[in-house]
Protein backbone atom coordinates (compact mmCIF):
# COMPACT_ATOMS: atom_id res chain seq x y z
CA UNK A 1 0.00 0.00 0.00
CA UNK A 2 1.24 3.50 -0.82
CA UNK A 3 0.76 6.36 1.64
CA UNK A 4 0.85 10.01 0.55
CA UNK A 5 3.37 12.41 2.06
CA UNK A 6 1.48 15.69 2.41
CA UNK A 7 2.53 19.25 3.17
CA UNK A 8 1.54 19.83 6.82
CA UNK A 9 -0.44 22.83 8.00
CA UNK A 10 1.80 25.84 7.57
CA UNK A 11 2.25 28.47 10.31
CA UNK A 12 -0.16 31.38 10.38
CA UNK A 13 0.58 34.06 7.75
CA UNK A 14 2.59 31.58 5.62
CA UNK A 15 0.82 30.87 2.32
CA UNK A 16 3.24 28.45 0.68
CA UNK A 17 6.70 26.92 0.98
CA UNK A 18 9.55 25.71 -1.20
CA UNK A 19 10.91 22.16 -1.19
CA UNK A 20 14.44 22.84 0.05
CA UNK A 21 15.94 19.34 0.20
CA UNK A 22 14.89 15.70 0.20
CA UNK A 23 16.80 13.64 2.76
CA UNK A 24 15.94 10.32 1.13
CA UNK A 25 15.84 9.08 -2.44
CA UNK A 26 13.31 6.75 -4.08
CA UNK A 27 14.00 3.20 -3.01
CA UNK A 28 15.50 4.10 0.36
CA UNK A 29 13.97 2.86 3.59
CA UNK A 30 12.36 5.38 5.95
CA UNK A 31 11.11 5.10 9.52
CA UNK A 32 7.92 6.67 10.83
CA UNK A 33 8.62 10.09 12.31
CA UNK A 34 12.03 10.37 10.65
CA UNK A 35 12.69 13.77 8.98
CA UNK A 36 12.09 13.11 5.29
CA UNK A 37 12.49 16.52 3.65
CA UNK A 38 12.84 20.20 4.46
CA UNK A 39 10.37 22.92 3.45
CA UNK A 40 11.67 26.48 3.37
CA UNK A 41 9.34 29.38 4.15
CA UNK A 42 10.09 33.09 4.22
CA UNK A 43 11.51 32.83 7.73
CA UNK A 44 12.05 29.25 8.92
CA UNK A 45 12.75 25.77 7.61
CA UNK A 46 10.18 23.10 8.47
CA UNK A 47 10.96 19.38 8.72
CA UNK A 48 8.39 17.02 7.23
CA UNK A 49 8.46 13.62 8.99
CA UNK A 50 7.63 10.30 7.36
CA UNK A 51 3.97 9.47 8.13
CA UNK A 52 4.68 5.70 8.14
CA UNK A 53 7.59 3.31 7.92
CA UNK A 54 8.45 1.76 4.59
CA UNK A 55 10.25 2.68 1.38
CA UNK A 56 10.16 6.02 -0.39
CA UNK A 57 8.42 5.00 -3.59
CA UNK A 58 8.15 8.26 -5.54
CA UNK A 59 8.90 11.98 -5.23
CA UNK A 60 6.16 14.13 -6.75
CA UNK A 61 7.54 17.56 -5.79
CA UNK A 62 11.21 18.03 -6.64
CA UNK A 63 13.57 20.39 -4.86
CA UNK A 64 12.72 23.98 -5.69
CA UNK A 65 8.99 23.34 -6.18
CA UNK A 66 6.49 25.68 -4.52
CA UNK A 67 3.85 23.85 -2.47
CA UNK A 68 0.89 24.64 -0.23
CA UNK A 69 -0.68 22.91 2.75
CA UNK A 70 -2.20 19.56 1.76
CA UNK A 71 -0.20 19.13 -1.46
CA UNK A 72 1.18 15.63 -2.04
CA UNK A 73 4.98 15.64 -1.89
CA UNK A 74 5.54 11.97 -2.59
CA UNK A 75 4.52 8.47 -1.58
CA UNK A 76 5.80 5.79 0.78
CA UNK A 77 5.30 2.11 0.10
CA UNK A 78 4.63 0.53 3.46
CA UNK A 79 6.65 -2.44 4.61
CA UNK A 80 3.47 -4.49 5.00
CA UNK A 81 2.74 -4.17 1.30
CA UNK A 82 6.20 -5.41 0.41
CA UNK A 83 5.87 -8.58 2.53
CA UNK A 84 2.88 -9.90 0.59
CA UNK A 85 4.20 -13.02 -1.19
CA UNK A 86 4.18 -13.08 -4.97
CA UNK A 87 1.97 -15.79 -6.52
CA UNK A 88 3.95 -18.84 -7.62
CA UNK A 89 4.54 -18.93 -11.41
CA UNK A 90 2.98 -21.59 -13.56
CA UNK A 91 5.31 -24.52 -14.45
CA UNK A 92 5.34 -23.54 -18.14
CA UNK A 93 5.99 -19.82 -17.42
CA UNK A 94 8.92 -18.32 -19.26
CA UNK A 95 12.08 -17.68 -17.17
CA UNK A 96 12.14 -14.06 -18.39
CA UNK A 97 8.73 -13.41 -16.85
CA UNK A 98 9.87 -14.89 -13.52
CA UNK A 99 13.08 -12.84 -13.38
CA UNK A 100 11.59 -9.50 -14.42
CA UNK A 101 11.85 -7.13 -11.45
CA UNK A 102 9.01 -4.92 -10.39
CA UNK A 103 9.34 -1.16 -10.95
CA UNK A 104 9.78 -0.59 -7.21
CA UNK A 105 12.73 -3.04 -7.08
CA UNK A 106 14.33 -1.43 -10.13
CA UNK A 107 14.08 1.98 -8.53
CA UNK A 108 15.66 0.64 -5.35
CA UNK A 109 18.81 -0.69 -6.99
CA UNK A 110 20.54 2.62 -7.77
CA UNK A 111 19.51 4.00 -4.40
CA UNK A 112 21.37 1.16 -2.65
CA UNK A 113 24.57 2.23 -4.34
CA UNK A 114 23.85 5.82 -3.35
CA UNK A 115 24.00 4.75 0.30
CA UNK A 116 27.72 4.09 -0.14
CA UNK A 117 28.47 7.65 -1.28
CA UNK A 118 30.55 9.72 1.15
CA UNK A 119 29.55 13.01 2.70
CA UNK A 120 30.53 16.06 0.67
CA UNK A 121 31.92 19.25 2.12
CA UNK A 122 30.69 22.55 0.61
CA UNK A 123 33.93 23.16 -1.32
CA UNK A 124 34.01 19.60 -2.67
CA UNK A 125 30.36 19.77 -3.70
CA UNK A 126 30.96 23.04 -5.54
CA UNK A 127 33.87 21.58 -7.55
CA UNK A 128 31.86 18.46 -8.38
CA UNK A 129 28.93 20.56 -9.63
CA UNK A 130 31.20 22.87 -11.65
CA UNK A 131 32.89 19.99 -13.48
CA UNK A 132 29.93 17.57 -13.63
CA UNK A 133 31.78 14.79 -11.79
CA UNK A 134 30.47 11.55 -10.33
CA UNK A 135 31.55 11.50 -6.65
CA UNK A 136 31.39 7.69 -6.59
CA UNK A 137 34.45 7.37 -8.86
CA UNK A 138 36.68 9.87 -7.04
CA UNK A 139 39.31 8.27 -4.77
CA UNK A 140 39.19 9.60 -1.22
CA UNK A 141 41.49 9.52 1.75
CA UNK A 142 38.72 9.31 4.32
CA UNK A 143 36.19 6.55 4.02
CA UNK A 144 33.24 8.66 5.18
CA UNK A 145 33.99 12.01 3.54
CA UNK A 146 35.07 13.44 0.21
CA UNK A 147 37.15 16.60 0.59
CA UNK A 148 38.11 19.40 -1.74
CA UNK A 149 41.68 18.06 -1.85
CA UNK A 150 40.37 14.69 -3.09
CA UNK A 151 38.43 16.36 -5.91
CA UNK A 152 41.36 18.59 -6.89
CA UNK A 153 43.70 15.59 -6.95
CA UNK A 154 41.24 13.70 -9.17
CA UNK A 155 40.95 16.67 -11.56
CA UNK A 156 44.74 16.97 -11.73
CA UNK A 157 45.03 13.25 -12.53
CA UNK A 158 42.54 13.74 -15.36
CA UNK A 159 44.55 16.65 -16.72
CA UNK A 160 41.82 19.17 -15.85
CA UNK A 161 43.09 22.44 -14.47
CA UNK A 162 40.85 24.55 -12.21
CA UNK A 163 39.23 27.42 -14.04
CA UNK A 164 40.91 30.74 -13.21
CA UNK A 165 37.52 32.46 -13.43
CA UNK A 166 34.93 30.05 -12.01
CA UNK A 167 31.30 31.08 -11.97
CA UNK A 168 28.27 29.43 -10.47
CA UNK A 169 24.60 30.42 -10.71
CA UNK A 170 22.15 29.23 -8.06
CA UNK A 171 18.57 30.31 -7.29
CA UNK A 172 18.16 32.74 -4.40
CA UNK A 173 16.60 31.03 -1.38
CA UNK A 174 13.21 32.15 -0.08
CA UNK A 175 14.83 33.46 3.10
CA UNK A 176 17.39 35.49 1.15
CA UNK A 177 14.64 36.87 -1.12
CA UNK A 178 12.58 37.82 1.91
CA UNK A 179 15.57 39.52 3.55
CA UNK A 180 16.19 41.49 0.35
CA UNK A 181 12.55 42.57 0.13
CA UNK A 182 12.44 43.72 3.76
CA UNK A 183 15.71 45.64 3.52
CA UNK A 184 14.59 47.47 0.40
CA UNK A 185 11.21 48.22 1.97
CA UNK A 186 12.90 49.55 5.11
CA UNK A 187 15.06 51.92 3.07
CA UNK A 188 12.17 53.00 0.87
CA UNK A 189 9.43 53.48 3.49
CA UNK A 190 11.31 54.84 6.50
CA UNK A 191 13.31 57.99 7.17
CA UNK A 192 16.37 56.21 8.56
CA UNK A 193 19.00 58.20 10.40
CA UNK A 194 21.91 56.90 12.52
CA UNK A 195 23.53 58.45 15.57
CA UNK A 196 26.80 57.20 17.10
CA UNK A 197 28.51 57.08 20.46
CA UNK A 198 31.17 55.00 22.18
CA UNK A 199 31.16 53.07 25.43
CA UNK A 200 34.01 52.34 27.81
CA UNK A 201 33.68 48.60 28.48
CA UNK A 202 36.12 48.55 31.39
CA UNK A 203 33.52 48.18 34.16
CA UNK A 204 31.57 45.42 32.42
CA UNK A 205 34.78 43.59 31.47
CA UNK A 206 36.00 43.63 35.08
CA UNK A 207 32.57 42.55 36.34
CA UNK A 208 32.55 39.61 33.96
CA UNK A 209 36.08 38.64 34.88
CA UNK A 210 35.29 38.76 38.61
CA UNK A 211 32.06 36.76 38.52
CA UNK A 212 32.37 34.72 35.33
CA UNK A 213 33.18 31.37 36.97
CA UNK A 214 30.62 31.77 39.77
CA UNK A 215 27.95 32.85 37.29
CA UNK A 216 28.53 29.83 35.03
CA UNK A 217 28.71 27.40 37.97
CA UNK A 218 25.43 28.68 39.42
CA UNK A 219 23.41 29.19 36.24
CA UNK A 220 25.06 26.81 33.77
CA UNK A 221 25.51 29.49 31.11
CA UNK A 222 28.34 31.80 30.13
CA UNK A 223 28.14 35.46 31.14
CA UNK A 224 28.49 37.53 27.97
CA UNK A 225 28.10 41.17 27.03
CA UNK A 226 24.74 40.82 25.30
CA UNK A 227 22.72 40.46 28.51
CA UNK A 228 24.09 43.77 29.81
CA UNK A 229 23.07 45.52 26.59
CA UNK A 230 19.59 43.98 26.67
CA UNK A 231 19.12 45.19 30.26
CA UNK A 232 20.54 48.62 29.37
CA UNK A 233 18.23 48.96 26.34
CA UNK A 234 15.16 47.98 28.36
CA UNK A 235 16.01 50.62 30.96
CA UNK A 236 16.49 53.24 28.22
CA UNK A 237 13.26 52.21 26.44
CA UNK A 238 11.34 52.84 29.66
CA UNK A 239 12.68 56.41 29.68
CA UNK A 240 12.06 57.00 25.99
CA UNK A 241 8.87 55.10 25.03
CA UNK A 242 8.80 56.51 21.49
CA UNK A 243 11.90 54.43 20.69
CA UNK A 244 9.84 51.36 21.65
CA UNK A 245 6.88 52.50 19.54
CA UNK A 246 5.91 51.91 15.90
CA UNK A 247 3.88 53.64 13.20
CA UNK A 248 0.67 51.99 11.97
CA UNK A 249 -0.87 54.04 9.18
CA UNK A 250 -1.69 57.41 10.73
CA UNK A 251 -1.32 56.15 14.32
CA UNK A 252 1.59 55.77 16.71
CA UNK A 253 1.47 52.51 18.67
CA UNK A 254 3.19 52.73 22.07
CA UNK A 255 4.06 49.23 23.29
CA UNK A 256 3.78 48.66 27.02
CA UNK A 257 6.07 45.64 26.85
CA UNK A 258 9.67 45.05 25.82
CA UNK A 259 10.18 42.32 23.21
CA UNK A 260 13.81 42.57 22.15
CA UNK A 261 14.89 41.05 18.84
CA UNK A 262 18.39 39.56 18.77
CA UNK A 263 19.91 39.41 15.28
CA UNK A 264 21.59 36.05 14.63
CA UNK A 265 23.69 35.33 11.54
CA UNK A 266 23.40 31.88 9.94
CA UNK A 267 24.61 30.24 6.73
CA UNK A 268 21.14 30.83 5.28
CA UNK A 269 20.97 34.51 6.22
CA UNK A 270 20.12 36.81 9.10
CA UNK A 271 17.25 35.89 11.43
CA UNK A 272 15.92 37.85 14.41
CA UNK A 273 14.40 35.72 17.19
CA UNK A 274 12.61 37.70 19.89
CA UNK A 275 13.09 37.77 23.68
CA UNK A 276 9.52 38.19 24.92
CA UNK A 277 9.11 40.37 28.01
CA UNK A 278 12.84 40.92 28.32
CA UNK A 279 12.23 43.34 31.19
CA UNK A 280 11.16 40.41 33.37
CA UNK A 281 14.26 38.30 32.70
CA UNK A 282 17.35 38.13 34.91
CA UNK A 283 20.73 38.24 33.18
CA UNK A 284 21.25 34.49 33.28
CA UNK A 285 17.89 33.84 31.61
CA UNK A 286 18.70 36.36 28.88
CA UNK A 287 22.04 34.64 28.25
CA UNK A 288 20.40 31.21 28.20
CA UNK A 289 17.71 32.28 25.72
CA UNK A 290 20.21 33.96 23.41
CA UNK A 291 22.51 30.91 23.43
CA UNK A 292 19.51 28.69 22.65
CA UNK A 293 18.42 30.99 19.81
CA UNK A 294 21.89 30.93 18.27
CA UNK A 295 22.16 27.14 18.46
CA UNK A 296 18.73 26.46 16.99
CA UNK A 297 19.19 29.14 14.32
CA UNK A 298 22.29 27.31 13.05
CA UNK A 299 20.30 24.06 13.06
CA UNK A 300 17.30 25.67 11.28
CA UNK A 301 15.04 24.74 14.17
CA UNK A 302 13.58 28.10 15.16
CA UNK A 303 9.80 28.32 15.30
CA UNK A 304 8.05 30.95 13.19
CA UNK A 305 6.40 32.43 16.30
CA UNK A 306 9.85 33.12 17.74
CA UNK A 307 10.69 35.33 14.74
CA UNK A 308 7.54 37.42 14.77
CA UNK A 309 6.87 40.68 16.57
CA UNK A 310 9.50 42.51 18.56
CA UNK A 311 9.56 46.17 19.59
CA UNK A 312 13.31 46.86 19.37
CA UNK A 313 16.31 45.01 17.92
CA UNK A 314 19.97 44.60 18.88
CA UNK A 315 22.55 43.44 16.34
CA UNK A 316 26.18 42.68 17.17
CA UNK A 317 28.49 43.04 14.18
CA UNK A 318 31.44 42.93 16.57
CA UNK A 319 31.40 39.14 16.64
CA UNK A 320 32.47 39.26 12.98
CA UNK A 321 35.07 41.98 13.56
CA UNK A 322 33.04 45.04 12.56
CA UNK A 323 34.37 48.27 14.10
CA UNK A 324 31.54 50.55 12.94
CA UNK A 325 28.39 50.21 10.84
CA UNK A 326 24.93 51.69 10.29
CA UNK A 327 22.29 49.00 10.98
CA UNK A 328 19.05 48.98 8.99
CA UNK A 329 15.67 49.04 10.72
CA UNK A 330 13.72 45.85 11.28
CA UNK A 331 10.18 47.03 10.32
CA UNK A 332 7.73 47.80 11.80
CA UNK A 333 10.14 48.65 14.62
CA UNK A 334 11.39 52.22 14.80
CA UNK A 335 14.94 51.71 16.09
CA UNK A 336 17.83 49.23 16.17
CA UNK A 337 21.05 49.27 18.21
CA UNK A 338 24.30 48.18 16.59
CA UNK A 339 27.11 46.81 18.79
CA UNK A 340 30.65 46.52 17.48
CA UNK A 341 34.05 45.04 18.22
CA UNK A 342 35.71 45.96 21.50
CA UNK A 343 39.07 47.53 20.75
CA UNK A 344 41.67 48.83 23.20
CA UNK A 345 42.62 52.41 22.36
CA UNK A 346 43.82 55.57 24.13
CA UNK A 347 41.12 57.79 25.65
CA UNK A 348 41.15 60.76 28.02
CA UNK A 349 39.96 59.95 31.55
CA UNK A 350 40.12 62.64 34.26
CA UNK A 351 42.62 64.62 32.24
CA UNK A 352 44.93 61.65 31.60
CA UNK A 353 45.41 59.44 28.55
CA UNK A 354 44.73 55.79 29.38
CA UNK A 355 44.16 52.60 27.39
CA UNK A 356 40.59 51.35 27.67
CA UNK A 357 38.47 48.67 25.92
CA UNK A 358 36.13 50.79 23.81
CA UNK A 359 33.09 49.92 21.71
CA UNK A 360 31.38 52.10 19.11
CA UNK A 361 27.57 52.07 19.37
CA UNK A 362 25.18 52.98 16.56
CA UNK A 363 21.47 53.66 16.84
CA UNK A 364 19.51 53.74 13.59
CA UNK A 365 16.00 55.15 13.99
CA UNK A 366 12.94 56.24 12.05
CA UNK A 367 13.10 60.03 12.02
CA UNK A 368 9.37 60.21 11.26
CA UNK A 369 8.68 59.13 14.83
CA UNK A 370 11.88 59.73 16.80
CA UNK A 371 13.54 63.13 16.93
CA UNK A 372 17.30 63.48 17.06
CA UNK A 373 17.19 64.66 20.66
CA UNK A 374 15.40 61.50 21.89
CA UNK A 375 17.64 59.25 19.79
CA UNK A 376 20.84 60.80 21.17
CA UNK A 377 19.55 60.75 24.75
CA UNK A 378 18.47 57.13 24.39
CA UNK A 379 21.94 56.12 23.17
CA UNK A 380 23.59 58.09 25.98
CA UNK A 381 21.39 56.25 28.49
CA UNK A 382 22.52 52.90 27.06
CA UNK A 383 26.16 54.05 27.18
CA UNK A 384 25.90 55.19 30.81
CA UNK A 385 24.25 51.96 31.92
CA UNK A 386 26.95 49.83 30.27
CA UNK A 387 29.79 51.95 31.60
CA UNK A 388 28.35 51.83 35.14
CA UNK A 389 26.30 48.60 35.51
CA UNK A 390 25.31 49.51 39.07
CA UNK A 391 22.93 52.06 37.53
CA UNK A 392 20.79 49.14 36.34
CA UNK A 393 20.45 47.84 39.91
CA UNK A 394 19.59 51.30 41.27
CA UNK A 395 17.27 52.17 38.34
CA UNK A 396 19.20 55.35 37.58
Amino acid sequence: MKVDIEVPDLPESVQDATVAAWRRKPGEAVAEGEPLLDLETDKVTLEVPAPVSGTLAVIRQAEGATVSAGDVLGQIETAAAKTVPEPAPEPDAKPAAIAAPSPAVSAAQPAESDNTLPKLGPAARRLIEEHGLDPAVIPRRREDRLTRADVEAYLAAQGVEPSPRPERRVPMSRLRRRIAERLLAAQREHAILTTFNEADMQAVTELRRRYRDHFEARHGVRLGFMSFFVAACVAALRRFPQVNASIDGGDIVYHGYYDIGIAVGTDRGLVVPVLRDADRMPLHEIERRIADFARRARENRLELEELQGGTFTITNGGVFGSLLSTPILNPPQSAILGMHRIQSRPVAVDGEVVIRPMMYLALSYDHRLIDGREAVQFLVAVKEAVEDPQRLLLDL
